[in-house]
């Protein structure tokens, strides 16, 4: 339904750039009420921008989204401006032009010669400082960043990026803006990859670090955090979705703008595949094939069913070693309780953040009967086990017979300081955690803007309160301990919070 146009903060909203963007950002703003004017280069490309728009309405009207009166009524408010300068009576220009800085500055210093010195000049760039493309500018206080996500109008978020030198009145009408479009606006600071890029680091980049170090292969870990840690997609998934043409220039680009923040450090691996022009789905070949379209997926290997052996369960973590004595129990296998297990005995182990092998012997047990369970997220959707290099195979093959009596999928890993899950879930709660220490958006915003924009199953901060700052902590505090990699070093937000048993969404 249109907004009454009296209560916009704007009237004619300019458009630059009629690519997916710019369709996106214009069919918004019309519904909102504003009149549009679209400019581009490429001759024709308007006209299919606006036969695009209207088809999407007649569309949504004949599924009686909106009424045919409001179609046309939209259609009406878009207009082509077949040059740069008839743009001279719009309040506001978006720009979504190709993501180059020098191009962004040049559009913008000849806008300032065509529009009112009290325009808004925005930015829909998704990487480039709003603070650098405002500095060729004569008026930097009037120009913002605006930046949408792919496909625009699905993706119910906008941020809005002002530059240091961005007038605070302009921050307040662009962001009444966003909310009249209809989207969720998240108002954050001008750093590299703003928010939702920013807090998007650890989930590829920390499976990418798991599959170089060869824990397990990446259909095993796409797997795990779709059944175990809930998200809509695996990180190797969604890689050959985005493409790494497109995915991996964004990682060393925010990691190079971080002056090689080791959180952010990108893998090797991209790089060779992007060389070797595996790009994903685009190319039919990424980290998995695809066949018309369709991702090809091995079977998971069917798991032997061994006879029972006793089996002696950690009391590491008291709630874990419950739950782990129910499954036992269901599944009818010989319980032992006593301090230490016989040698006969399976032993399970519930390590935050270590490998198996230091978990064993810090215990003072036989490595050889040693098999660790994953229990950040529980046993219900999937179970993932972890070996020691010395496990025997009798064992390692009974805990999966075990863990997989009720038809529970079970994924086996090499020995790992933090198996799969633990790895990558402290990971997106620690850069989350490092967002709010830098101010650059408040925690609420950080949550719903990574919700939205990156589909995750909560934002970073709620996940750390989800599976508890204390064990977030343990499992980055282990990792580091274990590889020396500052990459895992908690940030001040997180160990401060954990410590005072606070929640992480506390400002």
């Amino acid at each position: 339904m249109a907004n009454d146009s009296t209560s916009l903060p704007f009237t004619t909203l300019g458009i630059v750039g009629t690519g997916a963007m710019g369709r996106g950002i214009a069919q918004l703003a019309a519904q909102a009420g504003l009149d549009v004017m679209l400019f581009d280069l490429k001759e024709g490309a308007v006209q299919e921008a606006q036969t695009f728009i209207n088809g999407l309405w007649q569309r949504s009207a004949g599924k009686q989204r909106i009424t045919a009166e409001q179609a046309q009524q939209y259609s009406q408010r878009l207009r082509e401006a077949t040059e740069l300068a008839a743009l001279a009576p719009c309040d506001i220009v978006v720009e979504a032009i190709v993501e180059k800085l020098e191009a962004k500055q040049g559009l913008f210093s000849d806008l300032e010669e065509i529009v009112s010195q009290q325009a808004v000049l925005a930015t829909n760039t998704s990487s480039l400082s709003v603070t650098a493309i405002a500095a060729a500018c004569q008026y930097p206080e009037r120009v913002i960043g605006f930046h949408f996500f792919n496909p625009v109008p699905l993706m119910k978020i906008v941020e809005v990026i002002p530059g240091l030198r961005t007038a605070s009145d302009v921050t307040q009408r662009v962001n009444a803006l966003g909310d009249a479009m209809g989207h969720f606006t998240a108002q954050t600071t001008d750093t590299p990859g703003f928010l939702v890029n920013h807090a998007g680091r650890a989930f590829g980049t920390e499976a990418l670090k798991i599959l170089g170090e060869r824990v397990t292969e990446a259909a095993t870990i796409d797997r795990i955090m779709v059944d175990q840690g809930g998200f809509r997609m695996g990180p190797f998934t969604l890689l050959d979705l985005t493409g790494l043409d497109v995915s991996h220039a964004v990682m060393e680009s925010i990691y190079h703008q971080y002056y090689e923040e080791a959180r952010f450090r990108p893998s090797p691996l991209t790089r060779q595949r992007l060389s070797a022009g595996l790009l994903g789905r685009k190319t039919g070949e990424g980290f998995y094939r695809y066949v018309e379209g369709q991702q090809q997926m091995s079977d998971e290997p069917a798991i032997a069913s061994i006879s029972p052996c006793p089996v002696w369960i950690s009391q590491d973590a008291p709630d874990h070693a419950a739950a782990l004595r129910e499954l036992v129990e269901a599944a009818g296998w010989p319980l032992e309780t006593a301090t230490q297990p016989t040698e006969k005995a399976l032993c399970l182990l519930t390590p935050l953040g270590e490998d198996a092998t230091s978990c064993a012997l810090r215990q003072g047990l036989d490595a050889k009967q040693c098999v660790a369970i994953d229990m950040l997220a529980g046993l219900e959707k999937r179970r993932s086990l972890m070996t020691t290099p010395l496990t025997d195979t009798n064992f390692a093959q009974a805990a999966a017979s075990l863990l997989s009596h009720d038809g529970t999928p079970v994924s086996t890993l090499q020995d790992s300081n933090g198996f799969v899950l633990q790895r990558i879930i402290a990971c997106i709660v620690n850069v989350g955690a490092d967002i709010a220490q830098q101010g650059v958006a408040d925690p609420a915003t950080i949550d719903r803007a990574v919700e939205l924009g990156l589909g995750y199953p909560f934002g970073p901060l709620r996940m750390g309160d989800h599976y508890g700052p204390a064990r977030i902590m343990t499992i980055l505090t282990n990792l580091l301990d274990a590889t020396g990699d500052p990459r895992y070093r908690p940030s001040p937000w997180l160990r401060r919070r954990a410590a005072l048993q606070m929640s992480l969404t506390k400002a």
